[in-house]
């Protein structure tokens, strides 16, 4: 295979976390919105579409440029001396894109369904955003910061010699997809386990700016949890991993 280049790798980083997006928020639409096949179906399906929306997202990029798809988990394998320091910026920007446009994708894919849910403003943030079941900003920036210390800390795990000869690492996406449905059914429910900065924040810009009949504010005031929260976990998990290992 020819040497990948950076902007190659950034290319796929986009198209990864656009997928995740426009499938993972995709579920949440299914689920919430007026007049869907699949409105009340609940948090089981959520959980388990979000962890195959990942799959799909690491399928995409993973040969290539590794499938962070993430902040959090960029700036912790760069934190634990697994991934280049030049190389993060560029990945936090493409991370970051990715998820807007899936978001505005998403908006287009279920247009009407938006229209008929216009007595629904909370679900329709939700769509896009995570906001907490319970507003307590301190718990919620530590749930946050706990989830994705532990998704973090497990992919540098999973990473490791012993994992690869037990044939964990040989099955690619597979367990990074379990790790994130056992996240979200064991720790999401709190905080809707945003994880990540591309996911959550690039959605929300989304949903502040496209014209969505009826919708509420875009929740600006909680915004910096679910990106300081899984950006600081992710750095505690390469602390620990690199004291550990």
């Amino acid at each position: 295979m020819l040497e990948i280049s950076l902007f190659q790798k950034c290319v796929f980083e986009f198209l990864g976390t656009l997928v995740l997006v426009l499938l993972g928020d995709g579920v949440c639409c299914a689920c919430t919105l007026n007049k869907s096949k699949a409105q009340g179906a609940g948090w089981v399906v959520i959980t388990l579409a979000w962890g195959f929306a990942v799959m799909c997202g690491v399928l995409i990029a993973g040969p290539y440029s590794g499938a962070h798809l993430n902040p959090a988990v960029t700036l912790g394998l760069a934190l634990a001396g697994k991934f280049p320091w030049y190389a993060v910026c560029g990945y936090i920007v493409a991370q970051m894109l990715g998820g807007f446009c899936g978001a505005v994708l998403v908006y287009a894919f279920y247009v009407d369904h938006f229209a008929a849910s216009s007595d629904n403003p909370d679900g329709m943030l939700g769509c896009f955003c995570t906001m907490p079941a319970i507003e307590h900003k301190t718990v919620n920036f530590f749930s946050e910061m706990v989830a994705t210390f532990v998704l973090v800390f497990l992919i540098l795990c999973l990473g490791t010699e012993g994992n690869a000869n037990a044939g964990m690492g040989s099955l690619g996406a597979f367990p990074v997809t379990c790790v994130i449905m056992s996240l979200g059914m064991s720790l999401g429910a709190t905080t809707g386990y945003a994880m990540n900065p591309a996911r959550d924040l690039s959605p929300r810009l989304a949903h502040a700016i496209l014209p969505i009949r009826g919708k509420r504010d875009s929740g600006w005031g909680y915004s910096w949890v679910p990106v300081l929260g899984p950006l600081t976990g992710g750095a505690v998990a390469a602390c620990l991993f690199l004291l550990v290992f």
